[in-house]
C-alpha cells in the first residue's frame, strides 16, 4: 500500500514534465514564428506596398499626364 503514493507522485510529475516540455515547445514555435514575420513577412510586404504604391502613380499618370501638364 506503501507504493500507491510513489505512484501518484511520479504520475504528477510526469504531467508536470509533459506540461513543461509542451509549453517550451510552444515557447520555440512562437520565437520561430517572431522571427519569420520580422525577417520575411513585414520586408515582403513593404516593397509589396511600396511597389503597389509606384506602379498606381505611374499608371495614373500615363492616364491623366505628368504633374503640372494641365
Amino acid at each position: 500500500m506503501q507504493d500507491l503514493p510513489i505512484a501518484e507522485e511520479c504520475a504528477e510529475n510526469s504531467a508536470e514534465n509533459a506540461r513543461r516540455n509542451q509549453q517550451q515547445k510552444q515557447k520555440k514555435r512562437e520565437w520561430r514564428l517572431f522571427i519569420f514575420i520580422i525577417v520575411f513577412l513585414f520586408p515582403i510586404l513593404t516593397v509589396a506596398l511600396v511597389s503597389a504604391m509606384g506602379f498606381s502613380i505611374w499608371f495614373y499618370q500615363l492616364i491623366a499626364g505628368p504633374p503640372g501638364a494641365g
